[in-house]
């Protein structure tokens, strides 16, 4: 694969973008944290790359399944559910709080009540410690760049697949991990490992 494919993404010309970006996948991780079933690996909590950005896939809800999804080339959160209904949030120009306050509304439409800690997951790697409802600081969305990250993952995407399909032992599915903001796949050796 030539180098010349992937898009520039300097990390010091898109790093505001990417700590707000990476903010809002937490919430939206953190939602489905708080109402998917628990699953080995903590593979209920991961995003999934779709044709348009990033999923959480379906998730239960009051009898029927929600899902949001990240379109990163229109630059929204879609929200659908099995009854037919779509809402959108768009992410261009907004903070987090203006974010997380939205989406909580909306989830509220929807007759959902959450319980989450409204605070980043590992302030090191997002660069905040600010409660996702107080932070108007984050607030930086640079479309082209949020493209270039999109374009990346797919092109990543289908090198991971290849390399987990080569391999007959049990593998985790490709998933972007929010709490980190990095793609992962696991294989299992079903060695035992040594501590």
């Amino acid at each position: 694969m030539s180098s010349d494919i992937f898009p520039k993404l300097p990390y010091d010309k898109w790093k505001e973008t990417k700590k707000t970006l990476h903010l809002f996948t937490q919430i939206v991780g953190k939602i489905k944290l708080a109402i998917n079933p628990k699953m080995n690996h903590w593979w209920h909590v991961p995003l999934y790359i779709s044709a348009r950005g990033l999923t959480t896939s379906t998730m239960p809800y009051q009898g029927g399944n929600i899902e949001m999804e990240f379109d990163f080339i229109d630059h929204k959160l879609i929200v659908r559910d099995s009854g037919g209904g779509i809402k959108e949030i768009a992410l261009q120009n907004i903070s987090v709080a203006e974010f997380y306050a939205s989406l909580m509304n909306l989830l509220k439409s929807y007759g959902m009540e959450l319980n989450l800690l409204p605070v980043p997951f590992d302030p090191a790697k997002t660069g905040s410690d600010i409660p996702y409802d107080e932070d108007n600081e984050h607030s930086i969305y640079d479309s082209d760049y949020v493209s270039r990250f999109f374009k990346v993952l797919t092109l990543i995407e289908p090198v991971f697949k290849l390399f987990r399909g080569k391999f007959l032992g049990k593998c985790s599915p490709l998933h972007f991990f929010w709490h980190s903001f990095d793609l992962a796949l696991t294989r299992f050796s079903g060695k035992a490992v040594e501590v």
